[in-house]
């Protein structure tokens, strides 16, 4: 798929088949997370992949949606603050920035594979950490399900250029 298409066809999954995503789609869609540019290249991010099955309960406490725990894995996306770039001028930590490159990159890659996601950053921190385990250093950024559509794309409304886009000066 051509990539403006590809970025055109790419919408929010909500509701998704039980099928398992194969193994390959799925190292697919880690490269491409990791290929994500970060500030200076330091890559402050881990990936937490968790499959759902005989899960559900548990990881249903991070995003209280049924459909969120529908596809066979979600993916958490987190950020480690000490590994991140620091703007020296104002002490600026790009982590945050780094985590949501990092998961649009995965989200792409996954529609280019034919899976569906959803961008879920609603959820319940504490329930997050306690699921995952993961140390305190790591902070949960980001998650989206992962698997197939099993419902149609609605329409994609978006404001138009002219009330996003300034030129030269605000």
């Amino acid at each position: 798929m051509e990539y403006s298409e590809l970025i055109a066809a790419r919408y929010s999954v909500r509701a998704y088949r039980p099928d398992p995503v194969e193994d390959e789609k799925l190292q697919a869609v880690l490269e491409a997370a990791c290929l994500a540019p970060t500030a200076a290249n330091r890559q402050p991010f881990q990936l937490v992949v968790m499959r759902t099955a005989g899960r559900e309960e548990e990881i249903g406490k991070i995003y209280r949606k049924p459909w969120f725990v529908q596809a066979p894995l979600v993916i958490g996306v987190c950020a480690i603050s000490s590994q991140a770039w620091v703007r020296e001028s104002d002490r600026f930590n790009a982590r945050l920035i780094d985590a949501a490159i990092v998961a649009d990159h995965l989200i792409l890659e996954a529609a280019n594979q034919g899976l569906g996601t959803c961008w879920i950053a609603a959820f319940n921190v504490e329930a997050a950490r306690s699921v995952m385990g993961h140390p305190d250093e790591a902070e949960p950024v980001v998650f989206t399900p992962l698997g197939y559509p099993a419902d149609e794309p609605g329409p994609k409304i978006r404001k138009p250029l002219s009330e996003l886009v300034r030129y030269e000066h605000w």
